[in-house]
């Protein structure tokens, strides 16, 4: 399309977000966490302090005379990793997204995010919940407990407009025997799709043969799977093995575990056994899919037929056409050639608002971004691709139809 063509189009196109956060209040977790485990693991801010901030002079001069921002911990642990003095810093020098984070906390201000963006529909993730439910130090009974809190509180959240605010559930990965109770009252709740780091937690990969009865009943019942990663977990996260600078961990964490994790759901039969169940791997980018599923179908899958004769019955790039979506970045290279390979009817666009990080990056973008894309393209991103894979026409109306 032209770039007036573009502009026209964009003025009257509905966009659904697959991908924007809300931020969670602190004094939320008190309320709708257990009362036993909140006493023992409580969330709680340690803040700077005026002897802290003179030692940090002494040191590093004047420039690190500026309060930093607290340290989030869950009873005695922190709960970002690598989160330390020269983050801290750095945290203050780059743009502030504070004002943003705070219209994340209210479905009300959410809605008025949104409208700034022309965005009708958003899918909401957790920002500090994923991190505490799926910290890797603290016991499965407090890793529920939070994750059941925070869902307590999300529907509150999302039930404020649930035509615009589609609810993604969290759940506990620590102890396997838990996740079919947490999946019913997620969809006792009208919801149709859950998250899951792709990391492994608590010593579980997402091909491990424990979630087996839970990727069943996902499949049954209609679920969707977001992958959604992130810096700074409390997992052994790609990278935190060889490296301690945020630039190089944020640089891995996303694409590289989101690879690993398609990887393990395929490796362990998990796509061969269960056909009809949804994949949505986020916030990695898609341009890494051209190069992964090409050395996955030509060179790892020919190489030995019995090992695999069982668990990959066709090509990989097969598997993802089938069953997977994944979001895109404005401006990524490849994405005709993603297109090309998994056709256009499997890309979602996801603002990652309110986090820093894409800022940068906002739907008045789209337009000079992606300009290649034909009407009926941008359409699939934008709208139909979104709406089949949060099943969101059957979600909304199901609403309607509890109230």
């Amino acid at each position: 399309m032209t770039s007036q063509q573009m502009d026209m189009f964009m003025q009257n196109k509905r966009i659904i977000d697959s991908d924007r956060h809300v931020m969670e209040p602190l004094d939320m977790w008190r309320q709708y966490v257990d009362d036993a485990v909140f006493a023992r693991y409580p969330l709680s801010l340690v803040h700077d302090t005026e002897e802290a901030m003179q030692e940090r002079v002494k040191r590093l001069g004047f420039a690190a005379s500026k309060k930093l921002p607290p340290t989030f911990m869950i009873g005695d642990k922190t709960v970002l990793s690598g989160w330390g003095e020269a983050l801290q810093l750095a945290c203050l020098e780059v743009k502030n997204s504070e004002a943003e984070r705070l219209k994340a906390m209210s479905p009300d201000t959410q809605l008025a995010s949104m409208d700034e963006a022309n965005i009708a529909v958003a899918s909401i993730f957790p920002t500090f919940g994923g991190m505490i439910v799926n910290h890797n130090h603290i016991p499965a009974e407090v890793s529920l407990a939070y994750a059941d809190g925070y869902n307590s509180w999300l529907k509150q959240y999302c039930d404020y407009d649930p035509g615009r605010l589609n609810a993604v559930g969290l759940i506990s990965r620590h102890d396997p025997n838990t996740m079919l109770a947490q999946l019913d009252r997620i969809i006792a709740n009208g919801w149709r799709c859950i998250t899951l780091r792709p990391e492994v937690v608590a010593g579980r990969a997402l091909g491990h043969h424990d979630y087996e009865a839970f990727w069943q009943a996902c499949e049954s019942n209609g679920v969707s799977i977001a992958i959604h990663g992130g810096t700074h977990a409390n997992l052994p996260t790609a990278g935190t093995e060889r490296f301690d600078s945020h630039f190089a961990m944020h640089a891995c964490s996303h694409s590289m575990e989101i690879q690993m994790a398609f990887l393990s759901l395929l490796d362990a039969g998990v796509l061969e056994r269960y056909p009809t169940l949804k994949f949505a791997f986020l916030e990695a980018g898609a341009s890494w899919l051209p190069h992964w599923l090409w050395r996955l179908d030509n060179i790892c899958y020919p190489e030995f037929p019995s090992l695999t004769k069982d668990t990959i019955t066709m090509p990989p790039s097969e598997y993802f056409k089938r069953q997977c979506w994944v979001s895109i970045e404005l401006g990524e290279p490849c994405l005709r050639q993603v297109i090309d390979i998994i056709g256009p009817d499997k890309l979602l666009y996801g603002t990652d608002y309110p986090h820093p990080d894409h800022l940068q990056f906002t739907t008045k973008d789209i337009a000079a971004q992606l300009d290649d894309l034909s009407e009926a393209e941008l359409h699939n991103l934008l709208d139909s691709n979104a709406s089949n894979f949060f099943s969101l026409d059957s979600n909304l109306a199901s609403h309607q139809a509890r109230r």
